[in-house]
Protein backbone atom coordinates (compact mmCIF):
# COMPACT_ATOMS: atom_id res chain seq x y z
CA UNK A 1 0.00 0.00 0.00
CA UNK A 2 1.60 3.05 -0.90
CA UNK A 3 1.92 6.25 1.72
CA UNK A 4 -0.83 8.73 0.02
CA UNK A 5 -3.58 7.16 -1.78
CA UNK A 6 -6.11 8.97 -3.68
CA UNK A 7 -9.11 6.94 -4.30
CA UNK A 8 -12.31 7.23 -5.89
CA UNK A 9 -14.90 4.74 -5.01
CA UNK A 10 -18.78 4.05 -6.95
CA UNK A 11 -21.35 3.07 -4.41
CA UNK A 12 -24.94 2.22 -5.11
CA UNK A 13 -26.13 5.52 -3.95
CA UNK A 14 -23.22 8.26 -4.58
CA UNK A 15 -19.87 8.45 -5.85
CA UNK A 16 -16.69 9.83 -3.75
CA UNK A 17 -13.25 10.78 -3.88
CA UNK A 18 -10.99 11.07 -1.18
CA UNK A 19 -7.27 11.31 -0.60
CA UNK A 20 -5.98 9.00 2.70
CA UNK A 21 -2.81 7.84 4.48
CA UNK A 22 -1.86 4.85 4.80
CA UNK A 23 -3.26 3.23 8.06
CA UNK A 24 -1.06 0.46 9.45
CA UNK A 25 -4.03 -1.13 11.14
CA UNK A 26 -5.25 -2.08 7.55
CA UNK A 27 -2.66 -5.26 7.52
CA UNK A 28 -4.03 -6.87 10.40
CA UNK A 29 -7.77 -6.24 9.10
CA UNK A 30 -7.09 -8.06 6.14
CA UNK A 31 -5.09 -10.52 8.34
CA UNK A 32 -8.24 -11.45 10.44
CA UNK A 33 -10.76 -10.57 7.44
CA UNK A 34 -9.71 -13.97 6.36
CA UNK A 35 -10.28 -15.76 9.72
CA UNK A 36 -13.50 -14.22 11.35
CA UNK A 37 -17.01 -13.94 9.94
CA UNK A 38 -17.39 -10.69 12.06
CA UNK A 39 -14.74 -7.55 11.70
CA UNK A 40 -15.23 -5.07 14.68
CA UNK A 41 -13.56 -1.55 14.98
CA UNK A 42 -14.20 0.61 17.38
CA UNK A 43 -12.01 4.20 18.06
CA UNK A 44 -13.34 7.70 18.40
CA UNK A 45 -15.34 9.37 16.18
CA UNK A 46 -13.47 10.69 13.27
CA UNK A 47 -10.19 8.27 13.53
CA UNK A 48 -10.61 7.28 9.97
CA UNK A 49 -13.05 4.04 11.16
CA UNK A 50 -15.14 4.35 8.18
CA UNK A 51 -12.39 5.65 5.66
CA UNK A 52 -10.25 2.72 6.05
CA UNK A 53 -13.42 -0.24 6.24
CA UNK A 54 -14.78 1.54 2.94
CA UNK A 55 -10.87 1.09 1.61
CA UNK A 56 -10.33 -2.39 2.89
CA UNK A 57 -13.71 -3.91 1.65
CA UNK A 58 -14.46 -1.62 -1.80
CA UNK A 59 -17.12 -4.22 -2.89
CA UNK A 60 -19.14 -4.08 0.17
CA UNK A 61 -22.40 -1.98 0.58
CA UNK A 62 -22.14 0.63 3.44
CA UNK A 63 -24.93 1.76 6.05
CA UNK A 64 -25.03 4.16 8.85
CA UNK A 65 -26.99 3.51 11.32
CA UNK A 66 -26.68 7.20 12.41
CA UNK A 67 -29.01 8.15 9.52
CA UNK A 68 -33.02 7.84 11.18
CA UNK A 69 -34.46 5.89 8.23
CA UNK A 70 -31.58 3.64 8.19
CA UNK A 71 -31.70 3.17 11.80
CA UNK A 72 -35.90 2.84 11.39
CA UNK A 73 -35.16 0.09 9.01
CA UNK A 74 -32.51 -2.30 10.83
CA UNK A 75 -35.06 -1.55 14.10
CA UNK A 76 -38.31 -3.05 12.15
CA UNK A 77 -36.89 -5.58 9.60
CA UNK A 78 -33.64 -6.68 10.87
CA UNK A 79 -33.87 -10.16 8.71
CA UNK A 80 -34.55 -8.34 5.78
CA UNK A 81 -32.17 -5.24 6.57
CA UNK A 82 -28.97 -7.97 6.60
CA UNK A 83 -30.54 -10.22 3.71
CA UNK A 84 -30.34 -7.38 1.30
CA UNK A 85 -26.73 -7.49 1.34
CA UNK A 86 -25.44 -11.05 0.26
CA UNK A 87 -21.85 -9.42 -1.05
CA UNK A 88 -20.60 -8.03 2.48
CA UNK A 89 -22.53 -5.39 4.44
CA UNK A 90 -20.17 -2.26 6.56
CA UNK A 91 -22.22 -1.16 9.36
CA UNK A 92 -21.34 1.92 11.04
CA UNK A 93 -22.34 3.11 14.60
CA UNK A 94 -23.65 -0.50 15.08
CA UNK A 95 -24.54 -0.21 18.49
CA UNK A 96 -27.16 2.43 17.86
CA UNK A 97 -29.33 -0.75 17.12
CA UNK A 98 -28.25 -3.29 19.61
CA UNK A 99 -31.25 -5.82 18.73
CA UNK A 100 -29.15 -6.28 15.71
CA UNK A 101 -26.61 -8.44 17.26
CA UNK A 102 -28.55 -11.34 17.54
CA UNK A 103 -29.22 -10.91 13.66
CA UNK A 104 -25.80 -11.00 12.93
CA UNK A 105 -24.95 -14.18 14.87
CA UNK A 106 -27.50 -15.76 13.34
CA UNK A 107 -26.60 -15.34 9.63
CA UNK A 108 -22.89 -15.45 10.58
CA UNK A 109 -23.52 -18.99 11.56
CA UNK A 110 -25.75 -19.72 8.62
CA UNK A 111 -23.36 -18.43 5.56
CA UNK A 112 -19.82 -19.58 7.39
CA UNK A 113 -18.39 -17.32 5.29
CA UNK A 114 -15.54 -14.62 6.55
CA UNK A 115 -15.54 -11.23 7.05
CA UNK A 116 -19.58 -11.33 6.15
CA UNK A 117 -20.24 -7.92 8.37
CA UNK A 118 -17.51 -4.94 9.06
CA UNK A 119 -18.75 -3.30 12.51
CA UNK A 120 -17.50 0.05 13.55
CA UNK A 121 -18.59 2.03 16.57
CA UNK A 122 -17.52 5.31 18.51
CA UNK A 123 -19.25 3.89 21.97
CA UNK A 124 -16.85 1.09 23.07
CA UNK A 125 -18.62 -0.08 26.45
CA UNK A 126 -21.85 -0.20 24.34
CA UNK A 127 -20.74 -1.97 21.49
CA UNK A 128 -18.42 -4.79 23.22
CA UNK A 129 -20.99 -5.66 25.82
CA UNK A 130 -23.32 -6.58 22.88
CA UNK A 131 -20.55 -8.32 20.94
CA UNK A 132 -19.32 -10.15 24.41
CA UNK A 133 -23.68 -11.34 24.68
CA UNK A 134 -24.26 -12.55 21.42
CA UNK A 135 -20.73 -12.75 18.97
CA UNK A 136 -18.12 -14.20 20.98
CA UNK A 137 -15.97 -16.34 19.59
CA UNK A 138 -17.40 -14.86 15.61
CA UNK A 139 -15.91 -12.03 15.79
CA UNK A 140 -12.28 -10.15 15.98
CA UNK A 141 -11.90 -7.06 17.80
CA UNK A 142 -9.75 -4.32 16.46
CA UNK A 143 -9.65 -0.60 17.35
CA UNK A 144 -8.56 1.79 15.34
CA UNK A 145 -6.77 5.36 16.92
CA UNK A 146 -5.95 9.17 15.23
CA UNK A 147 -2.46 8.78 13.19
CA UNK A 148 0.22 7.93 14.81
CA UNK A 149 3.50 9.14 14.34
CA UNK A 150 5.10 6.75 12.13
CA UNK A 151 1.76 6.70 9.85
CA UNK A 152 2.45 10.78 9.31
CA UNK A 153 5.92 9.91 8.60
CA UNK A 154 5.53 7.34 6.10
CA UNK A 155 3.29 10.04 4.43
CA UNK A 156 5.85 12.74 4.23
CA UNK A 157 4.46 14.71 7.46
CA UNK A 158 7.28 15.89 9.77
CA UNK A 159 8.05 18.79 11.92
CA UNK A 160 11.75 19.27 13.44
CA UNK A 161 9.99 19.96 16.79
CA UNK A 162 7.29 17.81 18.98
CA UNK A 163 5.60 21.04 19.78
CA UNK A 164 3.04 21.38 16.65
CA UNK A 165 1.92 18.21 16.76
CA UNK A 166 1.19 18.81 20.72
CA UNK A 167 -1.19 21.65 19.46
CA UNK A 168 -2.54 20.03 16.31
CA UNK A 169 -2.91 16.69 17.23
CA UNK A 170 -3.73 14.03 15.17
CA UNK A 171 -6.77 13.81 13.72
CA UNK A 172 -7.29 12.53 10.07
CA UNK A 173 -9.90 15.47 9.12
CA UNK A 174 -6.96 17.95 10.46
CA UNK A 175 -4.37 16.64 7.68
CA UNK A 176 -6.88 15.66 5.02
CA UNK A 177 -8.84 18.39 4.53
CA UNK A 178 -6.23 20.93 6.39
CA UNK A 179 -8.61 22.06 9.03
CA UNK A 180 -6.81 24.50 11.85
CA UNK A 181 -6.76 22.98 15.12
CA UNK A 182 -8.58 26.32 16.87
CA UNK A 183 -11.60 25.69 14.11
CA UNK A 184 -11.63 21.46 14.34
CA UNK A 185 -11.43 20.89 18.17
CA UNK A 186 -14.14 23.08 19.65
CA UNK A 187 -16.71 21.78 17.32
CA UNK A 188 -15.72 17.82 18.11
CA UNK A 189 -15.58 18.52 21.63
CA UNK A 190 -19.47 20.46 21.26
CA UNK A 191 -20.31 17.12 18.86
CA UNK A 192 -18.98 14.55 21.64
CA UNK A 193 -21.09 16.71 24.05
CA UNK A 194 -24.19 17.06 22.47
CA UNK A 195 -24.45 13.39 21.04
CA UNK A 196 -22.33 10.45 22.47
CA UNK A 197 -22.41 11.59 26.09
CA UNK A 198 -26.38 12.62 25.93
CA UNK A 199 -27.15 9.05 24.24
CA UNK A 200 -24.91 7.19 27.11
CA UNK A 201 -25.60 9.18 30.29
CA UNK A 202 -28.32 11.61 31.55
CA UNK A 203 -26.27 14.99 32.08
CA UNK A 204 -29.11 17.36 32.82
CA UNK A 205 -25.88 20.38 32.81
CA UNK A 206 -23.90 20.04 30.22
CA UNK A 207 -22.02 23.11 31.19
CA UNK A 208 -20.78 21.04 34.57
CA UNK A 209 -19.60 18.09 32.27
CA UNK A 210 -17.23 20.32 30.31
CA UNK A 211 -15.84 22.27 32.90
CA UNK A 212 -15.31 18.17 34.14
CA UNK A 213 -13.64 17.43 31.09
CA UNK A 214 -11.49 20.67 31.38
CA UNK A 215 -10.74 20.04 34.95
CA UNK A 216 -9.58 16.66 33.10
CA UNK A 217 -6.90 18.31 30.38
CA UNK A 218 -5.54 19.80 33.10
CA UNK A 219 -4.08 16.51 34.93
CA UNK A 220 -2.80 15.24 32.32
CA UNK A 221 -0.29 12.70 33.35
CA UNK A 222 -0.91 13.26 37.40
CA UNK A 223 -2.61 10.68 39.32
CA UNK A 224 -6.60 10.22 39.06
CA UNK A 225 -8.41 11.78 42.55
CA UNK A 226 -12.06 11.36 41.80
CA UNK A 227 -12.83 13.37 45.39
CA UNK A 228 -10.55 16.33 44.10
CA UNK A 229 -11.98 16.27 40.70
CA UNK A 230 -15.50 16.16 42.19
CA UNK A 231 -14.89 18.79 44.16
CA UNK A 232 -13.40 21.20 41.45
CA UNK A 233 -16.29 20.48 38.97
CA UNK A 234 -19.28 20.42 41.72
CA UNK A 235 -20.03 16.95 41.30
CA UNK A 236 -19.93 13.97 43.65
CA UNK A 237 -16.59 11.34 43.90
CA UNK A 238 -19.50 8.58 42.64
CA UNK A 239 -20.57 10.92 39.47
CA UNK A 240 -16.76 11.81 39.18
CA UNK A 241 -16.21 7.92 38.54
CA UNK A 242 -18.98 7.37 36.26
CA UNK A 243 -17.40 10.76 34.23
CA UNK A 244 -14.35 9.40 33.87
CA UNK A 245 -15.57 5.65 32.71
CA UNK A 246 -17.66 7.44 30.36
CA UNK A 247 -14.34 9.40 28.80
CA UNK A 248 -12.76 6.26 28.43
CA UNK A 249 -15.82 4.21 26.54
CA UNK A 250 -16.16 7.39 24.09
CA UNK A 251 -12.32 7.14 23.65
CA UNK A 252 -11.28 10.48 25.00
CA UNK A 253 -8.90 9.79 27.56
CA UNK A 254 -7.22 6.47 28.76
CA UNK A 255 -6.35 5.49 32.21
CA UNK A 256 -2.87 4.00 32.69
CA UNK A 257 -2.27 1.55 35.54
CA UNK A 258 0.55 1.05 38.33
CA UNK A 259 2.38 -2.02 37.75
CA UNK A 260 1.29 -4.34 40.34
CA UNK A 261 4.16 -5.97 41.62
CA UNK A 262 5.27 -4.94 44.59
CA UNK A 263 9.14 -4.46 45.61
CA UNK A 264 8.65 -2.53 48.85
CA UNK A 265 5.29 -2.59 49.49
CA UNK A 266 5.13 1.64 49.10
CA UNK A 267 3.89 1.85 45.81
CA UNK A 268 1.16 3.57 44.46
CA UNK A 269 -2.30 2.22 43.11
CA UNK A 270 -3.81 5.29 41.73
CA UNK A 271 -3.45 5.22 37.96
CA UNK A 272 -2.76 8.14 35.96
CA UNK A 273 -4.72 10.22 33.15
CA UNK A 274 -3.83 10.42 29.74
CA UNK A 275 -5.61 11.65 26.82
CA UNK A 276 -5.24 9.99 23.33
CA UNK A 277 -4.98 13.08 21.31
CA UNK A 278 -3.12 15.94 22.62
CA UNK A 279 -4.61 18.58 20.11
CA UNK A 280 -7.61 18.02 21.73
CA UNK A 281 -6.07 18.36 25.33
CA UNK A 282 -4.66 21.51 24.31
CA UNK A 283 -8.03 23.04 22.88
CA UNK A 284 -9.32 22.33 26.78
CA UNK A 285 -6.98 23.88 27.95
CA UNK A 286 -7.21 26.95 26.00
CA UNK A 287 -3.80 26.46 24.07
CA UNK A 288 -4.13 28.10 20.55
CA UNK A 289 -1.01 29.00 19.00
CA UNK A 290 2.54 26.92 19.01
CA UNK A 291 4.41 30.26 20.73
CA UNK A 292 1.68 29.14 23.85
CA UNK A 293 2.38 25.50 24.21
CA UNK A 294 6.29 26.79 23.90
CA UNK A 295 5.74 28.37 27.33
CA UNK A 296 2.87 26.12 29.26
CA UNK A 297 2.98 24.63 32.55
CA UNK A 298 1.83 21.55 31.16
CA UNK A 299 4.03 21.55 28.22
CA UNK A 300 6.07 18.47 29.85
CA UNK A 301 2.80 16.35 30.34
CA UNK A 302 1.95 17.16 26.94
CA UNK A 303 5.47 15.75 25.68
CA UNK A 304 4.40 12.93 27.80
CA UNK A 305 1.03 12.07 26.78
CA UNK A 306 2.70 12.49 23.11
CA UNK A 307 5.04 9.76 23.87
CA UNK A 308 2.73 7.35 25.60
CA UNK A 309 -0.04 7.46 22.66
CA UNK A 310 1.77 6.88 20.51
CA UNK A 311 3.48 3.82 22.04
CA UNK A 312 -0.27 2.77 22.98
CA UNK A 313 -1.01 3.27 19.36
CA UNK A 314 1.69 1.12 18.04
CA UNK A 315 0.42 -2.06 19.87
CA UNK A 316 -3.25 -1.47 18.89
CA UNK A 317 -2.47 -0.92 15.02
CA UNK A 318 -1.14 -4.20 15.07
CA UNK A 319 -4.18 -5.80 16.71
CA UNK A 320 -2.76 -6.01 20.78
CA UNK A 321 -3.66 -4.42 23.64
CA UNK A 322 -1.18 -2.20 24.89
CA UNK A 323 0.56 -4.05 27.57
CA UNK A 324 1.88 -0.63 29.35
CA UNK A 325 1.72 0.36 32.96
CA UNK A 326 3.75 2.70 35.37
CA UNK A 327 5.53 2.24 38.39
CA UNK A 328 5.60 4.92 41.52
CA UNK A 329 6.36 4.90 45.26
CA UNK A 330 5.39 6.59 47.66
CA UNK A 331 8.58 8.36 47.88
CA UNK A 332 8.81 10.23 44.91
CA UNK A 333 10.24 7.60 42.83
CA UNK A 334 8.42 7.32 39.26
CA UNK A 335 8.72 4.87 35.77
CA UNK A 336 6.26 6.67 33.07
CA UNK A 337 6.12 3.60 31.13
CA UNK A 338 6.76 -0.17 31.93
CA UNK A 339 6.51 -2.07 28.65
CA UNK A 340 5.61 -5.99 28.95
CA UNK A 341 7.27 -8.02 26.55
CA UNK A 342 6.81 -12.09 27.60
CA UNK A 343 8.72 -12.08 30.69
CA UNK A 344 10.43 -9.27 31.12
CA UNK A 345 9.73 -5.54 32.17
CA UNK A 346 11.33 -2.37 29.93
CA UNK A 347 11.30 1.10 31.48
CA UNK A 348 11.11 3.97 29.49
CA UNK A 349 11.71 7.34 31.04
CA UNK A 350 10.08 10.56 29.21
CA UNK A 351 11.44 13.79 29.05
CA UNK A 352 10.70 16.94 27.07
CA UNK A 353 14.40 18.57 27.10
CA UNK A 354 16.40 18.61 23.99
CA UNK A 355 18.85 18.55 26.27
CA UNK A 356 20.71 15.18 28.00
CA UNK A 357 21.19 15.54 32.06
CA UNK A 358 22.57 13.00 34.23
CA UNK A 359 19.50 14.02 36.28
CA UNK A 360 16.96 12.01 33.59
CA UNK A 361 18.69 8.49 34.61
CA UNK A 362 18.34 8.84 38.11
CA UNK A 363 14.81 6.98 38.51
CA UNK A 364 15.48 4.66 35.79
CA UNK A 365 18.74 3.57 38.23
CA UNK A 366 16.88 2.91 40.86
CA UNK A 367 13.91 1.01 39.57
CA UNK A 368 16.71 -1.12 37.94
CA UNK A 369 17.94 -1.99 41.69
CA UNK A 370 14.99 -2.07 43.38
CA UNK A 371 13.61 -4.54 40.76
CA UNK A 372 16.78 -6.88 40.75
CA UNK A 373 16.38 -5.97 36.86
CA UNK A 374 20.35 -4.71 36.30
CA UNK A 375 20.67 -6.26 33.28
CA UNK A 376 17.02 -5.69 31.56
CA UNK A 377 16.96 -2.62 28.92
CA UNK A 378 16.07 0.72 30.29
CA UNK A 379 15.25 3.61 27.61
CA UNK A 380 14.97 7.53 28.03
CA UNK A 381 12.62 9.06 24.98
CA UNK A 382 13.62 12.71 24.99
CA UNK A 383 12.65 16.19 22.80
CA UNK A 384 15.95 16.03 21.11
CA UNK A 385 16.65 14.59 17.40
CA UNK A 386 20.20 12.33 18.15
CA UNK A 387 19.47 8.68 19.06
CA UNK A 388 22.57 7.92 21.81
CA UNK A 389 23.29 5.77 24.26
CA UNK A 390 24.63 6.77 27.96
CA UNK A 391 26.64 4.30 29.96
CA UNK A 392 23.88 1.06 29.65
CA UNK A 393 20.74 3.00 28.74
CA UNK A 394 19.35 3.42 25.51
CA UNK A 395 18.68 6.99 24.77
CA UNK A 396 16.22 7.61 21.67
CA UNK A 397 14.15 10.82 19.86
CA UNK A 398 10.48 11.17 20.33
CA UNK A 399 10.37 11.21 16.58
CA UNK A 400 11.57 7.59 16.70
CA UNK A 401 8.78 6.54 19.41
CA UNK A 402 9.33 2.81 20.87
Amino acid sequence: MSKLITRISIWPNNVYIYTMISRTLENKIKELATKFPVISLTGPRQSGKTTLVRHTFPGYHYVSLEEPDTRLNAQTDPRGFLRNHPDGLIIDEVQRVPELFSYIQSFADESDRTAQFILTGSQNFLLLEKISQSLAGRVAILKLLPFSLNELDKANIRYSHFDPFLLQGFYPRLYDKKIAPDDYYPNYIQTYIERDVRQIINITDLNVFTRFLKLCAGRIGQLVNLSSLGQEAGITHATARAWISLLEASYIVFLLHPHHRNFNKRLVKSPKLYFYDTGLACSLLGIREVTQVETHYLRGSLFENLVIADIFKSFTNTGKEPPITFWRDKTGHEIDLLVESGNDLHPVEIKSSQTISPNFFKDLNFYKDVSGMQEKPAMLIYGGDKDQTWHDIQVRSWMQGL
